[in-house]
């Protein structure tokens, strides 16, 4: 029997099951919905799924209902079983030891700042975090065919403020696709408001307070399980919390129909972990492996242990392409990530413009599919290009991240993160402090509304 067969000709009393186990409605929670994403997963992956295409094909093009999710379930099977083409040429592991021995080099611990220094460098990085997450909150999922003409017309290019309301034209909504009317403006907020990337800062907070330093994966399923509603969660990670709550542990939350197994979602996670390791991108590095080993995979992993080994080394550390590769330093060196943001390294250090950088990503990656826009590659990619040719000024590069697309929210609040970190508070203009009115609202049970200044007191707590 072929895998046509196979997969279209299941057994039917396994259909309850099945159909259980798949989702209802919600599209990040139904495999069967999710087929065309992960066909370019296992693309991207290097798996040989090209016998497999009129199998995808045959099954998205079922109606919705327990046949197709028994279908796609018995497709997750058949995946399962693809062999790594030949040609493909990368090490990608997910087991820390092998991620470690893959490395290039033996990354150093450098001693992190101290008393008044440190708590500057951590306000930098609450409050960087948070204003370049912000920023690009109003136009996140805009494509940039219509975000660079809005920012022409609003006086606002490049990039160097906040949108606020009164930038949107009498008629925006017959002139843009995208959503404007109910997005969050920095002239209507009182305090800055809840998002995911800030969420998952104040939540590994707890997971400390919790569980200390040496927490396990286990313990990061049981905060997300107790602290937040579903809701909160999107893509991979609501996967994977659809996932624990089937009973599975991790890294199977991860890998267990997962189409998002390498999109951004981990990388956004991670800055808390260099918040509390300044200077000891290792330790970062393996904090956050702890942790996206629950949802991702391969360079989803190595997303979230790249962005923590920059915070920690931007604690330490001026030069920006040495902050780039102190990160690197902490993920294998060959994985697509490291060989894309070497690459950007190159050509950066060759006297590619700006402009032809942030041109080469887009070239690379395709922003209207949702792989392309939310993959951690080209997202980590835009970090480091903006990074690298703001040149270590925080507004010039939280702008660049935002106005060159994708993941906007994402991308500003990293950077901000970084250089928030690298700089100190002082780094930060008031035009960006001034609409938080020092307040950070969350979806966390137990954390609400905080002052960002009590969460700077207790990040203080756990660097050691």
């Amino acid at each position: 029997m072929d895998a046509m067969q196979r997969v279209m000709n299941p057994d039917v009393g396994d259909m309850p099951r099945i159909y259980r186990c798949a989702g209802a409605g919600e599209t990040w929670e139904t495999y069967s919905k999710q087929l065309t994403d992960e066909y370019m997963q296992c693309e991207g992956e290097g798996l040989d799924v090209e016998p497999l295409k009129d199998v995808f094909e045959k099954v998205k093009a079922l109606e919705d209902g327990p046949f197709k999710a028994l279908a796609a379930d018995r497709l997750f099977g058949e995946i399962e079983s693809c062999a790594v083409r030949p040609d493909f040429g990368y090490d990608e592991p997910d087991e820390l030891d092998a991620i470690r021995a893959a490395r290039k080099g033996n990354p150093k611990k450098k001693d992190g700042p101290r008393g008044e220094l440190l708590r500057d460098k951590l306000s930098g990085a609450w409050y960087g975090r948070i204003a370049g997450c912000l920023l690009g909150k109003t136009v996140e999922g805009i494509r940039t065919e219509e975000l660079i003409p809005f920012l022409k017309e609003s006086g606002n290019y490049p990039m160097h403020r906040y949108i606020v309301s009164s930038d949107l034209p009498e008629d925006y909504e017959t002139r843009y696709r995208y959503g404007f009317k109910h997005r969050c403006y920095a002239d209507k907020i009182e305090c800055a408001p809840v998002d995911d990337d800030t969420n998952y800062t104040c939540l590994y907070q707890v997971l400390i307070e919790r569980y200390g330093r040496d927490f396990t994966s286990d313990d990061v399923c049981a905060v997300w399980l107790s602290r937040q509603p579903k809701t909160a969660y999107c893509t991979a990670e609501r996967v994977a919390y659809c996932n624990m709550i089937r009973g599975l542990r991790p890294p199977m939350t991860a890998k267990y129909e997962n189409p998002y197994r390498e999109w951004i979602g981990a990388q956004i996670r991670g800055d808390y972990f260099g918040y509390i390791n300044p200077g000891d991108c290792g330790t970062a590095a393996e904090m956050a492996w702890r942790d996206a080993r629950i949802s991702h995979v391969k360079n989803g992993i190595y997303g979230e242990m790249l962005a923590a080994a920059l915070i920690a080394a931007a604690a330490v550390e001026q030069d920006i392409p040495s902050i780039i590769r102190m990160g690197l330093g902490e993920i294998p060196k060959n994985s697509r990530l490291h060989e894309s943001v070497e690459a950007l390294l190159d050509k950066y250090e060759s006297g590619l413009s700006g402009e032809e950088a942030f041109e080469w990503i887009h070239a690379l990656y395709d922003e209207h599919t949702g792989y392309g826009w939310c993959h951690t590659i080209s997202n980590a990619l835009i970090v480091c290009a903006s990074l690298l040719y703001g040149g270590g000024d925080y507004s010039k590069s939280i702008c660049m991240a935002v106005q060159t697309g994708f993941d906007t929210d994402c991308n500003g609040a990293t950077v901000g993160s970084v250089l928030g970190m690298r700089g100190g508070l002082g780094c930060i203009d008031e035009k960006w402090l001034r609409p938080l009115n020092g307040t950070l609202d969350t979806t966390i049970i137990g954390v609400g509304k905080v002052p960002v200044e009590s969460l700077i007191e207790r990040t203080l707590r756990h660097v050691v």
